[in-house]
């Protein structure tokens, strides 16, 4: 338990501690949301495979549930949480849907992975 400030005669603001009243919560979840959703979207053993099985190119639904065996409404849960997280895209063809990697998504990733990494390099 923390001391409330005066017990020691030095207060949070004198230790380089911030006033979690201070703090406006929304703003730090507002500002961390997307990267969040990135970094959960890769977070998983499922999603990872995805990736890396449209790595080559654009593949078909149908391809991707062959290849990695996995039920259709699993895999489209995980394509759903990849898409929102803006590291694929999907488009419809016929009774197609066709799946690639946004290399836009990746590279946003990478840039917030860095500015983690290295002090000094967020742009």
């Amino acid at each position: 338990m923390v001391p409330a400030q005066g017990t020691c005669g030095v207060g949070p603001d004198a230790l380089g501690v911030l006033d979690s009243r201070s703090v406006n919560r929304s703003m730090i979840l507002d500002r961390s949301a997307a990267p969040a959703r990135r970094f959960n979207a890769l977070a998983d053993p499922a999603r990872l495979a995805i990736l890396g099985e449209l790595r080559p190119g654009t593949r078909c639904v149908c391809e991707l549930q062959a290849d990695l065996d996995m039920p259709s409404n699993l895999l489209s849960y995980h394509l759903r949480i990849l898409r929102e997280a803006g590291l694929v895209t999907g488009r419809r063809r016929g009774r197609r849907t066709e799946y690639r990697i946004r290399a836009e998504g990746l590279e946003t990733l990478r840039q917030q992975v860095e500015e983690l990494a290295v002090p000094g390099t967020r742009r």
